[in-house]
C-alpha cells in the first residue's frame, strides 16, 4: 500500500518534451463569435417587423382620417343645404305675410282710386291716401292694367265682353279694377272689359288689294265706261 504524500496535488501526465502550456486544458471557442451573425439577422428581422407594424398602423390611421374627413365634409354640405333651405323658407314666409297684408289693403286702395276719379281726394284725406300708397309701393306692391293692351287670361279677368271694328285681337278696352302684383306673385288680376274683332268688319287683305287695283284702273281709264 502506497501512502499519499500530503501537500502535493496530482498533475496530469505530460508527455516528454511538452511545455507547461500544453498541459493546460484549452478553452472552447467563444460562442459570441459563433452567434454574431445570427444575432444581426434577428435584429434586422425585428426591425423589419416593427416597420411593417408601424406602416400598417399608419395605413389604418390614414383610412380612419379619410373617413372622418368625408364625414365632416358631408356634415358641412348638409349644414349648408339646411341654411339655404331655412333662408329660402324664411324669405317665402316673409313674402307670404307681406302679400296677405297687401291683399287686405286692396279694398282701401280701390276706394282711394274711385275718390281720385271723382275729384274727392282733397285735404287731409289726400295726404293720408298718398302716404298709404307710398308705403304700399315701398313694400313692393305694383299696379297694372291699361286700356288698349292685349287681353292676357293669366293677369286679366274679363267681366264684360263686346265686339269692336277697330281691334285686331282681343283687347282690354276698359279697366274696371286695376290689378296688383307683389314681386312675381299676382295678388289680384286686373278686372277688365274686353272687345274682340267684329266678324266681317275687317276686309281680308286680298280683297283690299283687289279693290285698290280696280280703283286705280278706273282712275287711269277715266272712270267706268258709260253705257
Amino acid at each position: 500500500m502506497t501512502e499519499e504524500t500530503p501537500g502535493f496535488d496530482e498533475q496530469p501526465d505530460v508527455p516528454s518534451g511538452a511545455t507547461p502550456e500544453d498541459a493546460e486544458p484549452k478553452a472552447a471557442p467563444s460562442s459570441a463569435e459563433d452567434g454574431a451573425a445570427p444575432a444581426g439577422d434577428t435584429a434586422a428581422a425585428q426591425s423589419a417587423a416593427q416597420i411593417a407594424g408601424l406602416t400598417a398602423q399608419l395605413d389604418q390611421v390614414r383610412t380612419a382620417l379619410n373617413e372622418r374627413t368625408a364625414d365632416v365634409q358631408r356634415l358641412q354640405a348638409e349644414y349648408q343645404n339646411y341654411r339655404r333651405r331655412v333662408e329660402r323658407d324664411r324669405i317665402a314666409v316673409k313674402e307670404l305675410a307681406i302679400a296677405n297684408l297687401l291683399t287686405e289693403l286692396l279694398p282701401v286702395l280701390d276706394d282711394i282710386g274711385r275718390a281720385r276719379e271723382h275729384g274727392e281726394l282733397v285735404g287731409g284725406f289726400k295726404s293720408v291716401a298718398e302716404s298709404l300708397e307710398t308705403v304700399a309701393a315701398k313694400m313692393g306692391l305694383q299696379q297694372f292694367g291699361k286700356e288698349g293692351e292685349p287681353f292676357d287670361p293669366m293677369i286679366h279677368e274679363a267681366l264684360m265682353h263686346s265686339y269692336a271694328p277697330d281691334v285686331t285681337e282681343t283687347t282690354c278696352v276698359a279697366i274696371l279694377q286695376p290689378g296688383y302684383r307683389f314681386g312675381e306673385r299676382t295678388i289680384r288680376p286686373a278686372r277688365v272689359a274686353v272687345a274682340e274683332p267684329q266678324p266681317g268688319a275687317q276686309p281680308a287683305k286680298g280683297d283690299e288689294t283687289d279693290a285698290g287695283t280696280a280703283a286705280a284702273d278706273d282712275k287711269e281709264s277715266g272712270g267706268p265706261d258709260e253705257g
